[in-house]
């Protein structure tokens, strides 16, 4: 999975930014247009006033493709006067799209790894959105009795096949029940090292993780029998990640219970989990005012995009957020 998502010639997300929006293989939030980024500014900026507006302060991207929710956030910001101080930071380890995002976003600065900022701490809020979900798992299967760790091999033909590897590292399964023989899921296991740096780069602040997922006893239900493994290619799902790699994305769901406690292990305390649409309505609320007897084009094209981002039918229950202050 490394090497087919985050090889930095080959991988998948290594390549020119497009993957994501309507042209690409699949979308997101910020690809339903600049709306999402207006309203995470407004939250933002509620919390950089709730904190005295420090001088100076931080935000920290994670996984920002080709910039576009950057430059949503930071014109919403500027608009909103709530800017003074502020220093965007992404973080972003492949070379060339952070090149790209360097010639996009000339006042944002683009690092390979938050422990650079670890020096010079400020108050920060962190975000993601769809980033967890993307980050390293391993596949393990049930045998009936304990947990299989599964690998990849080049079988007699010369394809990509599943091989199980041996038992599943006890510390890596060991919250996990047995489940019947062939019960095959995923488990991540580097969500606590991603998050440290963040954390050790914030004197306090806020951590925003938006994502699609469950909580633990949800995901590891036992009707769940194949997992949430999927792949992505041009809008159609998949659920063979061997197919051709470094040409498709490659996700799992989200374990919220794992990430809450991956949270509380670096010093954070979630405030938040909810449905994305009860989350952006909230935050929405000022807004909506604003737009109350508007009947222009303008108008009508954020509300779609406001019931687009908030409707349960379409991304409103599809993603959670989660919350956490630090």
């Amino acid at each position: 999975m490394a090497a087919a998502l985050y090889d930095p010639q080959d991988g998948y997300y290594a390549r020119p930014a497009g993957q994501v929006g309507k042209a690409g293989d699949f979308i997101t939030s910020v690809s339903v247009g600049p709306l999402f980024g207006r309203l995470l500014a407004r939250h933002i900026a509620a919390w950089h006033q709730k904190t005295g507006t420090p001088e100076r302060w931080r935000i920290i991207e994670t996984g920002a493709n080709d910039s576009s929710l950057a430059g949503d956030i930071i014109t919403a910001l500027e608009r909103l006067s709530a800017d003074a101080g502020l220093e965007y930071v992404i973080i972003e380890p492949l070379p060339r799209l952070a090149q790209d995002q360097r010639k996009r976003m000339p006042g944002v600065a683009v690092l390979d790894s938050a422990a650079a900022l670890e020096s010079d701490p400020l108050p920060t809020f962190v975000l993601g959105n769809e980033v967890i979900d993307a980050l390293l798992f391993h596949v393990i299967e049930s045998d009936g009795t304990g947990w299989l760790e599964l690998g990849v091999v080049v079988d007699e033909n010369g394809f990509f096949a599943w091989q199980p590897l041996g038992p599943a590292a006890p510390e890596l399964v060991g919250k996990l029940p047995v489940m019947p023989a062939g019960y095959r899921t995923e488990i991540r296991s580097g969500v606590r090292e991603f998050l440290q740096p963040l954390a050790a780069a914030m004197t306090g602040g806020r951590m925003l993780w938006i994502d699609y997922g469950f909580p633990r006893d949800d995901y590891y239900h036992e009707s769940r029998t194949t997992g949430t493994l999927r792949t992505f290619s041009r809008h159609r799902a998949g659920e063979d990640p061997l197919d051709a790699p470094g040409e498709i994305d490659i996700t799992a769901h989200v374990d919220f219970t794992g990430l809450a406690d991956d949270i509380d292990a670096v010093g954070g305390q979630v405030i938040r989990f909810e449905p994305q649409g009860r989350f952006i309505t909230n935050v929405a609320r000022s807004w909506l005012l604003e737009m109350e007897g508007r009947t222009d084009d303008t108008a009508k094209k954020e509300l779609r995009a406001f019931q687009t981002l908030t409707h349960p039918g379409h991304l409103g229950s599809r993603f959670h957020v989660m919350e956490a202050e630090f």
